[in-house]
């Protein structure tokens, strides 16, 4: 099971409000409640259902297409 992760474009640094979201899930099933996480927490869920995050990186501004 793989868990796919990025980080929330609208939290600053020194906030302090889980700066991650959950993208998609593969591999299983599962029910997700929330809609934002901490590190630590995702890293928890993670080891608990034996999944691994893969942590996806922002495209570069100038690869961002503008509508």
């Amino acid at each position: 099971m793989k868990i796919y992760v990025r980080e929330r474009q609208k939290v600053g640094e020194g906030v302090r409000q889980p700066k991650y979201r959950i993208v998609a899930i593969t591999g299983g099933e599962i029910q997700v409640v929330a809609t934002h996480f901490r590190k630590r927490e995702l890293e928890l869920i993670a080891q608990d259902i034996g999944a691994e995050i893969i942590w996806l990186h922002p495209a570069p501004d100038n690869e961002k297409k503008r509508h």
